[in-house]
Order: structure tokens, then C-alpha cells, then sequence
């Protein structure tokens, strides 16, 4: 499944990155799941995405939860709680 990630704000920031798209391996079917395989990729991402870290989630630009089953082809966004307009 592919998908595109989209990162916002202080998320951004700290990725280098404003989105890229994504083969999910299997295994990984929910927007929990993704976070925890871009947190696993270690640095900057385990810092941006780890459990720690107070991040918001979007899912097809509707805000979701971890347990947000990811669609083929879908969008999922990482932004902080609170971001600037």
C-alpha cells in the first residue's frame, strides 16, 4: 500500500521535510502503526514522531487516532498541537 505523508509546522522543522510518499511494509495498517515505523527510522524522526512527543494526526485531512485504519493511497499528516496560521 502507498501512501503520502505530509509533515507540518514544528514537524517539519525538524524532518527537513514537507511530505514524501511511502510503500507500507506489511504489517502496518493503521496511522499508529506509521508513526511507529517513521519514529523507528531513528534521529530527527524518533525525536519529531516518538511516543513522547505530542503529535497530532490526520488521516485523509481529517483528524484521527492511532487506531485509524490506513486507506490505499491515502494522506496522513504529523503536526504539532498547536500551530500558527
Amino acid at each position: 500500500m502507498k501512501i503520502t505523508l505530509k509533515y507540518f509546522a514544528s514537524v517539519r522543522e525538524k524532518l527537513g521535510a514537507s511530505q514524501e510518499s511511502l510503500e507500507l511494509p506489511e504489517g502496518v495498517a493503521t496511522v499508529g502503526g506509521v508513526r511507529e515505523l517513521l519514529a523507528a527510522r531513528g534521529g530527527s524522526w524518533a525525536e519529531a514522531l516518538g511516543h513522547d512527543r505530542a503529535v497530532r494526526m490526520a488521516h485523509q485531512q481529517v483528524m484521527c487516532g492511532p487506531d485509524t485504519p490506513v486507506l490505499d493511497g491515502a494522506e496522513v499528516a504529523f503536526f504539532p498541537p498547536v500551530t500558527g496560521g
